[in-house]
């Protein structure tokens, strides 16, 4: 994407893009056959598991009827490996391979510059977790973000966090049921 803000499609550059594999079987079937034997062998898995996490959350996001954006900036001091929308706002999506910090995530949600950005998303071999400013989910979960996007309303939080009720929002939405706002203690 060149310009982050809404809408997504008109402002992406077509000349910009990553190539994803939609079958992890094949990504891995690409790769030479030392790195192949290093992940049948389990070594140097941490070299690989970054690309691999990636692709696999590139297919789900795809699965879900997304088109996929990305965004680095010139000085690639910034880099952000999805954005996704909900109805009023752009939410980048970052997927951590480790327990690192999200400096890229942080810029975009406490910049001025995007209006757009009010919140944003990590994968991440984590728990559920709110943070003020943005979601952890595990990696596992990325099925459902279309769905829990649609359900959760951003207007409807302000500070303080109960994390407690947020993290029963999310279980009832893995569960299918409606998420009510009013039973999460706002103060």
């Amino acid at each position: 994407m060149e310009l982050l803000e809404l809408p997504l499609k008109g402002n992406y550059n077509p000349n910009y893009y990553k190539l994803y594999f939609r079958d992890t079987g094949l990504l891995i079937g690409s790769l030479e056959d030392e790195v192949q034997k290093d992940l049948r062998d389990n070594k140097n898995f941490n070299t690989y598991k970054g690309a691999l996490y990636e692709s696999i959350v590139a297919d789900m996001l795809v699965k879900q009827g997304y088109q996929l954006y990305f965004y680095k900036n010139e000085k690639s001091t910034v880099e952000m490996d999805f954005f996704v929308r909900d109805s009023n706002s752009l939410i980048p999506v970052e997927v951590k391979a480790n327990d690192s910090a999200t400096a890229s995530l942080n810029k975009l949600i406490q910049s001025d510059k995007f209006s757009d950005i009010k919140y944003g998303i990590k994968l991440a071999n984590k728990n559920i977790g709110w943070n003020g400013r943005f979601y952890t989910m595990p990696y596992f979960l990325t099925f459902l973000l279309k769905r829990f996007l649609s359900e959760v309303n951003m207007d409807d939080f302000v500070s303080p966090y109960d994390l407690k009720a947020i993290a029963q929002a999310h279980e009832d939405l893995i569960n299918g049921e409606t998420v009510n706002h009013s039973d999460i203690d706002w103060n």
